[in-house]
């Protein structure tokens, strides 16, 4: 048996990033993020990012021409699912890039409108499962740069948003519906698979990762897509995400390479008690598609879309909230119109949601609540309201605590609310009417936690 001091030396000299690769495998069969021990490091990483609470989806590309539509048809299901909705062959669906010519496209004011909706970080589809890039790509020339636009929008927004103080991200598809090593064939495809390779094509997976995460300057989100037809080590999940931390040491990961990682993913749902001990983010349409589909206009309303950021906010999770751009470059006015009505409702009542904690209380019967540790011991607790009170009298179940203060959020004066307690609960007297229809929000601050 060896000495521990001849084990002590193999150690020193053997290849850290080789025993990184080694550790991010161990952590794919025991079902761990390889990060799950070494919180210093993902809390440092996770920070900003569990502030923010508000990011804005982008999903754009090819799809955007047919919008829904294909030979006169409208298309059941997601826009940008269109290829293999319609089940469009390549050489049908591959000339749509000679006609992508978003003119109309300008990354200085989409990014202006994600800041005037209060967002705080952008993921946008890179390339999706159509396997088209909207950047400027050396391994493929089904890219921006073949279309007659010539422009490199992943620079142009990666740029804007450098400037503007909001994140960028970038969603990557594993799946790929055009490449010729992409395995497996779809039934309506009906290219021949003989000669395919998917671990060459895993190759260029890792050659367009390693442009988009060294050719745009600071990068801070990876949100990988489309990895559910294969195993996390047939796609060698484990050397992507040690190449990606390699080039962006900070960068955040999802978790659909197979591996954990950072952050959960729940998709179009609101988990009923979060994620508990785990990073998650809800990535949800304002209708029913994710890439512009001109024939959905099923819109939720901007009450229910700042509702659905309260509820996720208490939950302790991150909302992405999705914009389909039209094939000329633009974001969809109903969209800008909600966009815009949350921004105006984070301005006033923003400390509610960016940098708070999950709630306290399991259940609440008119509405949310979010905190936030104060100094001297002290917490605040933001109530936000679905339902006012029609006598005036909001009751807070459970509430021992001793109150210091409370105030709503958005009144300027902030006039102190009266208080009386009722056995273990308290009872806020607040004005017959709210201060905002979608969801006004009573502050208070407590002793303890």
């Amino acid at each position: 048996m060896p000495s521990l001091k001849i084990m002590a030396s193999v150690l020193m000299v053997v290849d850290m990033r080789k025993l990184f690769i080694i550790i991010l495998m161990i952590s794919q069969l025991t079902g761990l993020s390889a990060y799950s021990g070494i919180h210093t490091t993902h809390d440092a990483r996770m920070a900003w990012w569990r502030k923010a609470r508000f990011g804005m989806f982008i999903h754009w590309g090819l799809y955007a021409i047919p919008a829904g539509e294909w030979r006169g048809k409208i298309i059941p299901g997601v826009g940008e699912w269109i290829m293999a909705h319609a089940q469009i062959p390549v050489d049908q669906y591959e000339p749509l890039k000679k006609k992508f010519n978003p003119v109309n496209f300008n990354a200085e004011r989409w990014v202006k409108l994600a800041k005037q909706a209060g967002v705080k970080y952008i993921v946008i589809t890179t390339k999706h499962h159509d396997g088209f890039c909207l950047f400027d790509s050396k391994y493929t020339d089904y890219d921006i740069m073949s279309t007659p636009f010539k422009r490199d929008i992943m620079k142009e927004l990666s740029d804007a948003c450098h400037r503007n103080g909001i994140k960028i991200g970038w969603y990557y598809s594993i799946m790929d519906w055009h490449h010729p090593d992409y395995l497996p064939r779809h039934k309506w495809d009906k290219r021949p698979a003989d000669n395919a390779s998917y671990d060459r094509y895993i190759k260029y997976v890792k050659n367009q990762l390693t442009g988009l995460l060294t050719n745009y300057g600071k990068i801070s989100i990876l949100w990988f897509d489309g990895g559910w037809e294969h195993k996390a080590s047939e796609h060698h999940a484990a050397e992507i995400i040690a190449l990606a931390r390699k080039l962006q040491s900070d960068i955040i990961i999802n978790d659909r390479l197979g591996i954990p990682e950072d952050f959960g993913t729940p998709e179009q749902e609101i988990p009923a008690t979060g994620i508990p001990g785990r990073d998650w983010e809800t990535c949800m349409t304002m209708n029913d598609t994710w890439g512009y589909k001109k024939s959905d206009n099923n819109w939720k309303s901007s009450q229910d879309l700042i509702r659905k950021l309260i509820e996720i906010a208490s939950k302790g999770g991150n909302y992405l909230l999705n914009v389909g751009p039209t094939a000329l470059g633009e974001i969809p006015e109903p969209s800008v119109e909600r966009l815009k009505a949350i921004g105006h409702w984070l301005k006033i009542n923003g400390e509610s949601i960016y940098g708070t904690k999950a709630s306290p209380f399991p259940k609440l019967p008119w509405g949310r609540c979010t905190q936030k540790e104060l100094y001297s011991g002290k917490t605040r607790l933001y109530f936000h309201v679905f339902r006012w009170p029609e006598d005036g009298k909001l009751v807070v179940p459970g509430l021992k605590n001793r109150v210091k203060s409370t105030y709503l959020l958005g009144d300027p004066k902030r006039k102190k609310l009266r208080i009386t307690r009722k056995k273990e609960s308290i009872v806020i007297n607040v004005p017959p009417q709210p201060l905002d229809k979608a969801v006004t929000v009573v502050e208070v601050d407590i002793v303890g936690g």
